[in-house]
């Protein structure tokens, strides 16, 4: 029997003449274009839901990073001549000066924190008040970046910056003041009274986190070392790095410049459970999608199977001819991997396209639902987005072809083994 060489120029052209197939010879054409839907569907499927995950872990991220140190320096506390505890920096300016001069640092601001209740209008709130100073304020991202921000930063010394979830439940402006009453006020020799002071509202900012937008407010620094009685001392020090996915890299010089008795908190600390969970929902959702492919591929299954049954005759006629059992299974295996392949191309296709116009898709859909499709009070994002990645695309369309190649051997082989004899008994 003679042998040719693999996937020879008249295997992929009686592969081609299958798949082409007419109605009247059994509709394989129309068991291919099914197959091809399938697979591309599921693809789609695939790429979409890796797009929106990324963009919602994105979005997530940048919602923590958005206004909040990459890195927070704080005191381990030391005791005064009284035995109390007292935590803080006042040596913070040196501090942070040799912090801000590492190399990857950006950003290293001296802040005071304090809880306190805002009021205004007949209405309280409560608020968390980070002190700064006027330039370091302005060097936060999120604060200044907002397309909602309103307000002149420039004025920043002269009143208080509000978030806009606090605005709206004080239901206060720029212009507007709001008190703010801190149960740990002035000392006198009866104890200490609650201490309430008045500031004009001069900026209002959203960044981007639900969260952060309905308790953060900024004062003047010194004013917040007044009011929260730590003339003299910084609370923390926030610092923000270049890189900040990286951020384990920078905990040794970060602690060998702040000092003696200093202790690191980065964002990863605070938001490494919603991290590791989204870790795990993403990869059950690729194993749950990875599914779908794996049974649209199925469908490649049985349109060769159908195809074996209906060109029996040819094929009884190929192997008398001297074909051999290789050539035959190339020529069914081309057509199930030309099958996967086009599938797999059209899925991506559509994938990309939705990725890429997903925020007037999801508009759209808003629209036609009423509104609400995306609650900011369930998830700690305003809003949804997908992010395309190369490398997701690879996956996806690397675990389609893989899959579509696997499913079609088995057909392919059957075909293959076929006896001539018995294929063309009833001829």
């Amino acid at each position: 029997m003679a042998t040719t060489a693999p996937f020879s120029r008249f295997e992929w052209m009686i592969a081609w003449r299958y798949l082409r197939a007419r109605r009247a010879e059994g509709g394989i054409s129309v068991m291919t274009w099914i197959s091809v839907i399938g697979i591309a569907l599921a693809v789609f499927a695939l790429i979409a839901t890796m797009a929106v995950r990324a963009g919602f872990r994105a979005e997530f991220v940048s919602s923590i990073l958005g206004a909040n140190a990459h890195v927070t320096v704080y005191s381990a506390g030391q005791q005064d001549a009284s035995g109390r505890m007292v935590r803080g920096f006042a040596d913070y300016d040196a501090r942070a000066a040799r912090i801000r001069a590492l190399p990857g640092v950006t950003r290293a601001a001296p802040i005071i924190r304090g809880q306190v209740m805002g009021t205004a209008n007949g209405v309280n709130a409560g608020v968390e008040v980070y002190g700064m100073a006027a330039d370091d304020v302005t060097g936060v991202p999120s604060l200044t970046t907002g397309d909602d921000d309103f307000g002149d930063l420039q004025r920043f010394e002269d009143g208080i910056a509000i978030g806009s979830g606090v605005a709206r439940e004080l239901n206060v402006s720029v212009g507007d003041r709001i008190r703010i009453i801190s149960p740990d006020g002035v000392k006198t020799a009866f104890g200490t009274s609650p201490r309430v002071n008045a500031y004009e509202v001069v900026y209002v900012f959203t960044t981007g986190s639900p969260e952060i937008d309905r308790t953060r407010a900024y004062l003047p620094f010194a004013e917040a070392q007044t009011y929260f009685n730590r003339e003299g001392i910084a609370d923390e020090i926030e610092v923000m790095v270049a890189d900040p996915d990286h951020v384990e890299t920078f905990e040794l010089p970060l602690l060998q410049a702040a000092g003696d008795g200093a202790l690191l908190w980065s964002w990863r600390d605070s938001a490494g459970n919603y991290l590791q969970a989204l870790t795990v929902e993403d990869r059950m959702m690729f194993i749950l999608m990875s599914i779908l492919v794996l049974i649209a591929a199925m469908n490649i299954v049985s349109g060769l199977i159908m195809l074996v049954k209906n060109k029996g005759r040819d094929i009884g006629i190929l192997r008398t001819m001297g074909l051999g059992e290789g050539s035959v299974l190339r020529v069914f295996f081309i057509c199930g991997a030309i099958t996967g392949l086009a599938g797999t191309a059209l899925g991506i296709v559509m994938g990309c396209a939705f990725s890429y116009w997903f925020t007037p898709i999801f508009d759209f859909v808003n629209w036609v639902a009423g509104g609400g499709v995306w609650d900011p009070t369930v998830r700690p994002i305003y809003h949804l987005s997908a992010r395309l990645q190369a490398g997701d695309v690879a996956l996806a369309a690397g675990l389609s072809l893989i899959l579509s190649f696997v499913v079609t051997i088995f057909p392919a082989w059957r075909a293959a083994r076929m006896n001539p004899v018995e294929a063309l008994r009833y001829e």
